[in-house]
């Protein structure tokens, strides 16, 4: 029987953004497919698996949580999550969980200016500078290919945002979509998360999974190197999804 294996991150404290619904979704379309799924919990202290799970998720916090777990991860777990993706096992951060992919949040004027450098795990060329300006809030839609053969048709992930921060992308990484209807990484750039190979974060929350079956099934699939999903009725998803488009001002 295939199986999922999912680490949680500090479930207990990145979580502000229903990130549990982002794992219970997992959970249940593996269930209904029956597809073994397992979610080990990893908090403060606590070493990690580099082989021992093919999918990390890291949600969101508050600045004070994600003060304290940017610090657990570069002294506990850095090394082993830099071995998981070089597997390539899935990697996927939300929202706070996006940011402390990059190299550092800086909460000062400049990226390189005076103030709080928040320490990150490198996985990605990326650093989060903390703005003067308002928090970008509000519903959001991206146009994302996360197939690279050729011709193979764009989706769209549809979510909420709410960051203070801004994302600035080094030249050699490509977001993981193009925003449609909302901010993004910085407000300006059109550009929305990263991805590197199985490396992925997004601001999007709300909880991303539920809103995006679609999405929840391409991570599924892509983690267990199961080639085609079982179709399942996804009639209560489309709906979701569907509402969350219409509420983005999104056409469907």
């Amino acid at each position: 029987m295939p199986e999922l294996r999912i680490c949680a991150l500090y479930p207990d404290v990145m979580n502000i953004y229903a990130d549990r619904g982002n794992l219970l979704m997992l959970e249940r379309r593996c269930a209904w497919r029956e597809i073994a799924c397992s979610v080990t919990a990893a908090g403060i202290g606590d070493a990690i698996d580099p082989d021992g799970h093919d999918l990390f998720y890291l949600g969101g916090g508050q600045d004070r949580d994600q003060r304290l777990c940017a610090l657990d991860l570069v002294q506990t777990k850095r090394e082993a999550l830099h071995a998981a993706a070089a597997r390539g096992a899935i990697v996927l951060g939300v929202c706070g969980g996006y940011q402390l992919l990059g190299h550092r949040y800086c909460i000062g004027t400049t990226h390189s200016g005076t103030g709080e450098h928040i320490p990150g795990l490198g996985l990605v060329d990326l650093e989060t500078v903390r703005s003067d300006g308002p928090r970008l809030i509000g519903d959001v839609a991206i146009e994302v290919q996360l197939d690279d053969e050729p011709g193979k048709p764009s989706r769209i992930l549809v979510g909420f945002e709410n960051h203070g921060g801004r994302t600035h992308l080094g030249a050699g990484e490509r977001p993981l979509g193009r925003v449609l209807k909302g901010h993004g990484n910085t407000g300006s750039s059109g550009a929305e998360g990263v991805r590197r190979d199985n490396v992925i974060g997004t601001y999007l929350h709300g909880p991303l999974l539920p809103k995006n079956a679609w999405f929840a099934d391409w991570l599924i699939a892509r983690a267990t190197g199961i080639d085609e999903l079982e179709p399942l009725d996804d009639t209560l998803e489309d709906a979701a999804h569907a509402e969350a488009r219409r509420a983005a001002n999104v056409a469907i």
